[in-house]
């Protein structure tokens, strides 16, 4: 799998990147994705994921992570016959933002590491990224459940 990490805040510690990195890695080979699968994944501050969230979903606050799938809404928009081109295509699943900021802060409000809730974000976007949404009830069993399965095998474990 191919992970593009991004650092806007220059301030990403080295360790986070590449936890993050191994997290969706060993998340893409749990959810039995292609090799050849990849996202990116950007490090912003509040002010920045403020702005992309007032720009893409019209509501003007900072939130914690924001998923753009490459794959919504492209049957209408920009129909591709795969099958005529020649060639091998990676699967970009599309890009997801994290707010260092929210990261942090959220994790001392739940009271467990600021390692623990950027594995849990990076997760949530990758999951929102291959088509797992929490705008049901049973919807939102399905992918928190699933999100709880991923980050206990790879032992990321919320603190109790």
């Amino acid at each position: 799998m191919e992970i593009d990490i991004f650092d806007e805040t220059e301030s990403v510690k080295k360790e986070h990147e590449e936890l993050v990195h191994s997290l969706i890695v060993f998340a893409g080979d749990y959810l039995k994705l292609a090799a050849d699968t990849e996202c990116s994944i950007t490090f912003v501050d509040d002010e920045r994921i403020r702005e992309i969230n007032r720009e893409y979903r019209n509501k003007d606050q900072a939130t914690d992570v924001i998923s753009f799938a490459l794959n919504d809404d492209m049957d209408e928009d920009f129909p591709i016959n795969m099958d005529s081109i020649e060639g091998v295509f990676p699967t970009n699943l599309g890009d997801i933002i994290i707010s260092t900021d929210k990261t942090a802060e959220q994790a001392a409000a739940y009271g467990h590491s600021f390692e623990r809730e950027l594995g849990f974000l990076a997760l949530h976007g990758f999951l929102h990224l291959n088509g797992y949404d929490h705008m049901t009830e049973e919807d939102e069993k399905e992918m928190f459940g699933l999100q709880k399965e991923i980050l206990d095998a790879y032992g990321l474990k919320r603190d109790e």
